[in-house]
């Protein structure tokens, strides 16, 4: 159910329905097509930064006036503003006031004063915008100006973040702010209660994860489906009961804050949610044992092909009949064409496309899926369609029971729910028509505090894996000899470890961050900026905590930053290179990469011009270590990212039409009535 304001900041959202979200719109391929393009279209168009600019000039005229209130005469100044939204809605004046106030506020409970910019980024938020702000402009403060300007309001908000450490971190640290306020704070976690939840969404802002947020909402879902109507809920509104039986968790789909928007908004997007019941596992362990046997016995090129690209494996006829033949004397489930050969594909691709230590690791005897975009182990992920089994068969660990689906949702589904959606990121750029075109999220890059001082020392690329790593070995010496730290992020949990033995080879002392000390993160990251400091990170690196070189370091050129491996999206490298420096420290950056890198392997028409390019340059090689050519390096980046980035958008694509197309199947359908 929509608001019918066709702008946020005049009116404030009303829902009459007791279960408040939009309808699930189905739009067509075309329908995107068309917004996509016309996003790309009105780019230039500064009209969110003008606004705000504007919103940031009559806060500096109310400051004054805000600062010199007392507690008594600041209180009764917060109930006059709700009360004005109430009758006005978020008119430019009022919101001024309010950013004012919380300024105020944020000054007196935490010590910290918003900045002009930080000013512009709320109220781009408020509008139910994007903020691209860069790394270290404090984005946590920001986002406490559009959540308490909308919850004086009346309006629930969602501060969404991406894992449970970083929402008791910034819930925890804004408390102060928003209790001075009179606003009500809640925090969602693993393992919490249902009362305990249940009360964290009751309050007036609620910082939770994207997964907390989805999950408890199949959950309200399956409630509705099962137990009663939402005509039912809307009587017990009107005669005061509430939710009598405590079944519902959320109050609905009200106004999200999305922090690392693109990484959940995007790179999360790819798989759906799904809440399922287990099956007994007995049995199973032969099952998968003997796919894994089938698999192991087929030839690459005559009885399938691997398609990397889009990890899958497609079966030959010839590949067909081996397996019809070779599974002929199997129990019952061999028996079904279909079935044997999806058993097949998967168990190829168990042992092909999936790499310990790379895709997932092995903790405590079980499986446990690694976030190729964040490096973080998912404990709560596994696999569908039988591959998380196969895996475990492959790796020997116990089987654990397939799964039945009861409810799913895919991420664009759902945050199109919200009746206002807004977030914040550093590098939302390269995704901004997609968030526009599926979400309607306009993406407004927000001015920095200060100047960007960082260095970019360019790209060197090399032939191959050996020759990348001993530079990066000599450029981490180099660094450090000079009493600069080093941050070096790496693809994988095993080229971390590849180069943290090289590293100590050379007597270099360092700490390791990757999916095996995700418990360590915040300290490890906090410390990286230490003078003569080596880190050793997969793309978890530095993500919601800051590094903060010391004064010494920064006059010595600050916190110097490798890349090792070109990711598959460009805002992923863009957001390793934002460690270096924040808010116009010193700081620099390189990428150090080598020809048979992942992303050149999966594209197979770069991976020949890469051989062409290496060849040529093999002929002119001295003895020295001496890279390719940096203009063939950064034409292959280039065209390399853009197809995958190209793929992984179609995919995207089909797996949110693929959850539409699956809805009918479900107890719970998730559309709204």
């Amino acid at each position: 159910m929509s608001d019918a304001a066709p702008l946020f900041w005049r009116t404030v959202p009303r829902a009459a329905a007791p279960y408040a979200e939009r309808a699930d719109e189905a739009d067509t391929r075309f329908d995107r097509t068309l917004l996509t393009a016309g996003a790309w279209l009105q780019r230039p168009l500064p009209r969110g930064i003008l606004l705000a600019r504007k919103v940031a000039a009559l806060v500096e005229v109310e400051q004054a006036a805000s600062d010199r209130l007392g507690s008594e005469a600041f209180a009764a100044r917060v109930n006059e503003l709700r009360a004005a939204f109430l009758k006005q809605g978020f008119t430019p004046e009022l919101v001024a006031r309010s950013f004012a106030l919380i300024r105020t506020a944020a000054d007196r409970t935490l010590g910290m004063r918003h900045f002009p910019v930080q000013l512009m980024g709320g109220h781009v938020m408020l509008q139910g915008m994007l903020a691209e702000m860069e790394t270290g402009e404090g984005k946590t403060l920001t986002a406490t100006l559009a959540a308490g300007t909308a919850a004086l309001a009346g309006v629930p908000v969602h501060v969404i973040t991406v894992n449970d450490y970083l929402a008791k971190r910034d819930g925890d640290g804004m408390r102060p702010l928003y209790e001075a306020l009179g606003l009500t704070l809640g925090i969602t976690a693993q393992e919490q209660p249902p009362e305990e939840r249940r009360a964290a969404y009751a309050a007036d802002i609620t910082y939770c994860t994207n997964k907390d947020i989805g999950f408890d909402y199949l959950r309200d879902g399956l409630t509705l489906a099962s137990t009663r109507s939402r005509g039912r809920l809307l009587l017990q509104k009107i005669l005061g009961q509430g939710d009598r039986q405590g079944g519902l968790l959320l109050r609905g789909l009200h106004f999200a804050i999305v922090d690392e928007a693109d990484s959940v908004l995007i790179d999360e997007a790819r798989t759906p949610l799904v809440i399922s019941g287990s099956d007994d596992a007995a049995g199973d362990a032969e099952l998968y044992g003997a796919a894994l046997e089938i698999a192991r016995g087929l030839e690459s090129g005559l009885d399938f092909i691997m398609n990397r690209k889009e990890r899958q494996a497609h079966l030959t006829d010839r590949g067909r009949a081996r397996i019809k033949d070779r599974s002929a004397a199997l129990p019952p489930e061999w028996r079904s064409s279909r079935g044997r050969e999806e058993l097949a594909q998967q168990g190829l691709a168990a042992l092909h496309l999936f790499d310990l230590d790379t895709h997932y690791l092995v903790r405590d005897g079980k499986v446990m899926i690694i976030d190729e975009y964040t490096g973080r182990v998912l404990p709560d992920r596994s696999w569908e369609r039988g591959l998380q089994q196969l895996i475990e068969a492959k790796e020997g660990c116990d089987i654990t029971g397939r799964r039945t689906t009861r409810a799913r949702i895919t991420y664009q589904r759902l945050f199109r729910r919200y009746l206002r959606l807004a977030g914040m990121t550093g590098t939302g750029a390269e995704v901004a028509p997609e968030l526009e075109a599926v979400y309607g999220l306009k993406v407004v890059r927000i001015p920095t505090h200060r100047p960007v001082a960082r260095k970019d020392l360019g790209v060197r690329a090399f032939v191959d894996r050996s020759q990348k790593w001993q530079d990066v070995a000599d450029a981490v010496e180099r660094m450090r000899a000079s009493g600069r730290p080093v941050l070096v992020g790496t693809r994988s949990v095993g080229a971390s470890e590849e180069l943290a033995l090289l590293l100590a080879a050379r007597g270099l002392q360092h700490v390791v961050l990757n999916a095996r000390q995700d418990a360590e993160e915040a300290a490890i990251v906090a410390d990286a900026g230490e003078a003569g400091r080596v880190t050793v990170a997969t793309n978890m690196a530095g993500r919601g905590t800051d590094i903060r070189p010391t004064d010494e370091v920064l006059q010595r050129g600050g916190l110097h930053v490798i890349l090792t491996e070109f990711h598959e999206s460009r805002r992923i490298d863009r957001q390793l290179f934002g460690r270096c420096a924040r808010q116009g420290d010193a700081g620099s950056y390189e990428a150090i990469v080598s020809m048979d890198d992942d992303i050149f392997r999966k594209h197979v028409i770069f991976q020949v011009i890469a051989g062409f390019v290496a060849r040529s340059h093999e002929k002119q090689r001295t003895k020295e270590l001496r890279p390719l050519p940096a203009w063939a390096a950064n034409f292959l980046r280039i065209a390399a990212q853009r197809a995958a980035e190209a793929l992984q958008s179609h995919e995207r694509r089909i797996t949110m039409e693929a959850d539409r197309r699956l809805d009918s199947a479900l107890a719970f359908a998730g559309k709204s009535e």
